[in-house]
């Protein structure tokens, strides 16, 4: 039998495990990935976008630490927005559609070029330990390789079952090959799992769509970018674009008579599904009084590519193929519109992510990270973030090194491991605005200032980017203290300009970082009234603006964040004993014995436990130390 010996083994090539492989290989670990095909290496099995609301904090977050989905989406942008823009700064995030193949290509490229990585086509079928740590995998092909530490990013792949209508089958995500024998040995080693869902939309073919009943939409005309350090660009909009389009009576009545056939109400799923991205059998369920619900056409490739493919965004269904069929030609456009694949419910294995650590190590199996869809999100930014993570603190623990910990006011990524392994979940999550207490602090244009210093701490940033960063961050600090310390006096100039704006005169000395805090004042104006030495770029225009217009505001989260801060900074010792805290409600005992929280703060978020009982905790912890 064949015998090698890695630092890491990561398991799985979609966007987690590609994001854990080239992070602990760039961290000087010896890294293999194992993946089930090598021909699925970061696959999009659903909907061809990359960003969103939260989720493009999360690429950008990404780029911020030294990861790549940023790069990768940059490099097969077909068509790129801003989002939110009306919402405030704090919640405005780009969204770009991407070619999948071209996506594809820039991670393989990558992974089989990395120095320290071997990429090997195989499946994981055992965890191997020697006591309470990992000390490597066993393979189908009946190899051995030992490591000092696991990722796991199997995404949907493990125990996974396809649902059209009544049909049921053994498949991982597109009709790929499921992985079930690595996961039915887990319970033995004390691991709890579960199941849950997800849904995707049936595809077309784009050549046989009317485009003319549809309301097509094009890329921003301003030069944009994901990743911090990319080069901005203006995508064309002659070969590409999304057609948005909407359901009508007509296809609400074709659910109606048919929805006794959809395994959703048969009884054959019992598990629960994407609460934000329902099936169009949910949305029936769930709204029944609605006749009309938005849609998208998005293709996967330019028109010119090498597929005619078109997700129908909005629209996924496990209903029966027949069903379908008369589904999509309801659509205003798709009266002889072909299916390419239909849609289907998919139910698979997850780990329950209170299983975990806020580093995403197992807290019961030394070594063992997970990361990605085996924990419960969904979303492919989801797990690319969680897998950067995991693979960055697997190579911490290689090094033997303090590994990294963010709190929620580090950045959407600590949100999402916050949430994780102190609420669990028991659907498919997926990141949102609304689920960040301090979304003024995790802002798009500051996730560099945020996160950078701690990828390049670890060995993911080089000299030549964490200059260009520096520099960017001087320029604006610069010119963020020289509008807060500059006055401008009124005059005619000066107020004929401002009246200009629609703003109003001034009537005596006022500073510049004063003025842009009054409406209709921007930094374009201030810069035509008093120039600045040293120009700034858009991004440092934004983020200037960003933090003078709104600095009250931002002090007063940073206070809130900093007394959250104080109590994460107070640890729990290992092996805590809750039970030995007379006065504490049964429940929170429970709960904290579970979930076994690393910190007071991280305790204080766990759903049942209250705040007098983490009060009790803290006086605990005192009286031992």
């Amino acid at each position: 039998m064949f015998h090698d010996n890695y630092d890491i083994v990561v398991i799985g090539g979609g966007h987690a495990g590609c994001e854990a492989a080239l992070a602990s290989s760039r961290m000087g670990c010896r890294t293999l990935l194992l993946n089930l095909n090598l021909g699925n290496t970061a696959l999009m099995p659903c909907n061809p976008s990359i960003g969103g609301p939260a989720k493009g904090h999360l690429v950008r977050e990404i780029s911020a630490l030294g990861g790549e989905q940023a790069r990768a989406a940059d490099a097969s942008t077909l068509m790129i927005r801003w989002l939110n823009t009306s919402k405030g700064v704090a919640v405005r995030a780009l969204r770009a559609q991407c070619d999948i193949k071209a996506y594809a290509a820039y991670y393989t490229r990558l992974l089989q070029t990395q120095e320290n990585l071997d990429v090997h086509q195989d499946e994981a079928v055992e965890l191997l330990l020697s006591g309470s740590r990992v000390s490597g995998v066993r393979t189908r092909h009946g190899s051995t390789y030992e490591a000092h530490a696991v990722v796991l990013c199997s995404g949907v792949y493990a125990g996974g079952v396809a649902h059209v209508g009544s049909v049921a089958f053994p498949s991982g995500p597109m009709g790929q090959a499921p992985a079930n024998a690595f996961f039915e040995s887990l319970p033995s080693l004390g691991i709890r799992t579960d199941r849950m869902r997800t849904d995707t939309t049936p595809r077309l073919n784009f050549d046989t769509i009317d485009l003319s009943e549809t309301r097509r939409q094009i890329s921003e005309d301003a030069p944009l970018a994901f990743d911090i350090w990319g080069e901005k660009r203006v995508h064309s909009t002659d070969d590409f674009a999304c057609y948005f389009s909407h359901t009508t009576p007509e296809t609400h009545a074709i659910v109606a008579a048919n929805i006794h056939r959809s395994p959703l109400v048969t009884g054959e799923i019992e598990t629960l599904g994407p609460r934000y991205c329902p099936s169009i059998e949910d949305k029936f369920l769930k709204f029944p009084d609605r006749d009309s619900h938005p849609i998208v056409f998005e293709p996967f490739a330019r028109t010119n590519g090498s597929t005619k493919e078109v997700y129908v965004q909005n629209f996924s269904t496990g209903l029966p193929y027949d069903v379908q069929v008369a589904l999509v030609r309801s659509l205003p456009g798709c009266k002889n519109a072909k299916i390419v694949k239909p849609g289907y419910a998919i139910e698979y294995v997850y780990l329950s992510p209170d299983q975990l650590s806020p580093t995403l190590e197992n807290k019961t199996i030394k070594g063992f990270f997970c990361a990605g869809q085996v924990n419960g999100t969904s979303g492919y930014e989801e797990a690319a973030a969680q897998g950067l993570l995991a693979g960055i603190n697997a190579a911490l623990e290689v090094k033997e090194k303090e590994q990294v910990v963010l709190r929620r006011s580090d950045g959407y990524l600590g949100v999402l491991v916050d949430d994780l392994t102190t609420k669990n979940t028991n659907e498919p999550y997926r990141m949102l605005t609304s689920r960040c207490e301090h979304r003024l602090l995790l802002r798009h244009d500051n996730a560099d200032r945020r996160l950078s210093p701690i990828g390049r701490r670890v060995g993911l940033i080089g000299d030549g980017r964490w200059e260009t960063l520096t520099r960017r961050w001087e320029r604006a600090d610069e010119e963020i203290q020289r509008l807060r310390t500059t006055r401008l006096a009124p005059s005619q100039e000066v107020n004929r300009a401002l009246e200009k704006e629609g703003a109003e005169p001034l009537s005596e000395h006022t500073t510049l970082a004063a003025m842009l805090r009054r409406k209709n004042v921007t930094y374009r104006l201030l810069k035509s009234l008093s120039p600045p030495d040293c120009p700034l770029d858009e991004d440092e225009v934004f983020h200037t603006e960003t933090e003078l217009r709104y600095a009250g505001y931002i002090e007063k989260e940073e206070r809130t964040a900093s007394r959250m801060k104080d109590m994460d900074n107070v640890l729990i010792p290992e092996g805590f004993d809750y039970d030995g805290i007379k006065g504490m409600l049964t429940e929170s005992r429970q709960k904290l014995s579970r979930f076994r929280p690393r910190s007071l703060g991280q305790a204080l978020r766990i759903s049942g436990v209250t705040p007098a009982d983490v009060q009790l905790l803290a006086v605990a912890i005192k009286a031992r130390h």
